[in-house]
Formats: structure tokens, sequence, C-alpha cells
């Protein structure tokens, strides 16, 4: 996996966590500017399923082996948009919480992907 995206991912997703939960801290629900922000994270998590799949595709083995590095993959996509749509029924502060909880995830995600491809 190139190393450049995974932290670019991670660091998007680790500042997205940190701007929702200041929205949090302030008592404020998801506003359109954080679904402008989740949606900039989910096409980063996007270009990497993309890349991960053309690396596979040129022959390139995950050191874990491909089901759980797909898996993980999968999951790395869908873990901020999930939790932008919880946040959308929680129009409460505690949906700041749900998408600042859904990047940390992501970032996690990305740190074990890093371990599965073989880092």
């Amino acid at each position: 996996m190139l190393v450049a995206l995974t932290v670019a991912v991670s660091v998007a997703a680790l500042a997205l966590a940190a701007w929702c939960g200041f929205a949090a801290y302030r008592d404020q629900p998801t506003k359109d500017w954080h679904f402008i922000g989740m949606a900039i994270v989910s096409a980063l998590a996007l270009i990497q399923v993309v890349v991960g799949i053309v690396l596979v595709g040129r022959g390139e083995r995950a050191s874990d082996g491909s089901v759980l590095f797909f898996s993980y993959l999968l999951g790395a996509l869908l873990a901020v948009p999930a939790a932008g749509f919880l946040s959308l029924t929680e129009r409460t502060r505690w949906g700041s919480v749900t998408v600042s909880a859904g990047a940390v995830v992501l970032a996690v995600l990305e740190v074990r992907l890093h371990d599965i491809w073989g880092g």
C-alpha cells in the first residue's frame, strides 16, 4: 500500500475527528461544513480502495491475506459515511461525537491496513 496515501487518510480523519469533537464540545450538531469534510475524507478512503484493487490486480499481495485486506478496506470506506448517516438521525452534540468517533475508527483502521499490507 502507498504509505503516503495511508498517512493522508489518517491525518484527514484525525483532523475531522478533532473538528467534530470541537463542535461537540461547543454543544453543536454536525453542520453542512462537517459533511463536506466527511465527503473529502470518504473520497480519500475511496481512492485508497481503488489503489488497493489496482495493486492486488497487478499481482502484489498483502502479507496477511487478500480477504482480510479487502475486509479492512471496506470497513475503512464505510466508517465515516456510516457515522455521518447516524449523525443525521441525532441532531444534537452527540451527532458530532458520533462522527468524531467514526473518524477515529478510520484512523485506527488505516494503521491496521498498513500492518496487514506488510508495513
